[in-house]
């Protein structure tokens, strides 16, 4: 039996899930007879029935479970969520066999799923394709392990390196294409939440929606120290929930609109990955400006690096966030466009 192809399945299937499992995470299953799929399933949404539970529900004949191996990638829950333990549900239904991708980081199961498998006499092999497996859920193991939001930041620049040129009419320079800005909205909808500074909500007056996208708006997060930012702005039109992130604590609370204060006497970036991580938000976009770029750049706090060139030569204007030149990153082409693609890892 090709384990390897199922696991493969299994991922596969599990990406159908990316824009609704958060916080859960991506999870694909197939269950196999004879070297035949007879069933497969993913996990659509937070809330609803996990991959396993999809998989064993679409076998029409329930007895071939019985001499089935079921292949997942991500280990079986063993705790009641919002939905019942999917170990006791494979335990039930009579699979001998679980081929499992990887072990869950998540701290109430992290092994004992399979533990729970084994004890009931079920045959479990764990490690199959499991660095493809975690990196399925990188933003989710990187939640748990390190206790902060998986954090992305995008930008598009000038061939000559600015994000934007010097402003004399209070209009940004647009440097995507409007196929590239699509792909802009999809990874928006792709996270739990997006940020900019107070000088980006300020200039460019951003909605930060998925309008151009399928998809679910991410929570919109602005900083404003000292609440000088304009209530006529996209950003507090109230049609979805905004936080901002200030130093004072006297405001009007406001329906659609969160205060939450920080500490600026101290780095502020910790502080907003702390109040995301306790609102069980997993993913952050940051958009910008430049400086807050830099300053996450400066404090190691990122995983993921996207920035577009745009063959617009601007010669002067507000320059692009610095990166080491000797940074590991690949290339990646997108509706003619090149893309400068950095993970650390």
């Amino acid at each position: 039996m090709n384990k390897e192809k199922y696991i493969r399945r299994c991922i596969q299937l599990a990406q159908n899930g990316r824009l609704y499992a958060a916080p859960n995470p991506m999870v694909g299953a197939v269950i196999v007879c004879d070297d035949k799929i007879i069933g497969e399933g993913y996990h659509v949404r937070c809330g609803t029935a996990h991959a396993e539970v999809n998989a064993i529900a679409s076998v029409k004949n329930k007895e071939l479970l019985k001499r089935s191996t079921i292949f997942v990638s991500l280990e079986p829950c063993s705790h009641t969520g919002k939905t019942p333990p999917c170990a006791d549900l494979i335990i039930k239904s009579g699979i001998p066999r679980v081929v499992i991708g990887c072990q869950d980081p998540f701290s109430k199961v992290a092994g004992n799923g399979i533990l729970k498998l084994k004890n009931a006499g079920v045959q479990v092999e764990v490690g199959v394709l499991e660095a493809e497996c975690l990196e399925l859920i990188r933003a989710f193991c990187i939640f748990h392990n390190q206790k902060r939001p998986y954090l992305i930041l995008k930008w598009a620049e000038s061939a000559d390196g600015f994000i934007d040129k010097k402003r004399t009419d209070g209009h940004p320079v647009i440097l995507s294409s409007a196929l590239t800005s699509m792909l802009g909205h999809k990874r928006r909808a792709e996270v739990s939440a997006i940020l900019v500074g107070s000088q980006t909500a300020l200039l460019d007056n951003p909605s930060l929606t998925t309008r151009n996208w399928y998809g679910p708006n991410p929570l919109r997060l602005v900083i404003d120290r000292n609440l000088t930012l304009p209530k006529s702005l996209n950003l507090f039109n109230r049609k979805h929930r905004t936080v901002v992130f200030t130093a004072l604590n006297s405001y009007v609370p406001t329906e659609n609109i969160d205060y939450v204060q920080l500490d600026f006497g101290q780095s502020i970036l910790p502080q907003i990955c702390t109040y995301l991580y306790n609102q069980n938000i997993q993913s952050l976009l940051v958009e910008g400006g430049s400086r807050l770029h830099q300053s996450f750049i400066n404090e190691q706090l990122w995983d993921e690096i996207y920035v577009e060139e745009s063959p617009v030569v601007l010669q002067q204007g507000v320059a692009s966030a610095l990166l080491d030149s000797k940074l590991p990153h690949k290339i990646e082409h997108a509706f003619g466009r090149l893309y400068r693609v950095y993970h650390k890892r």
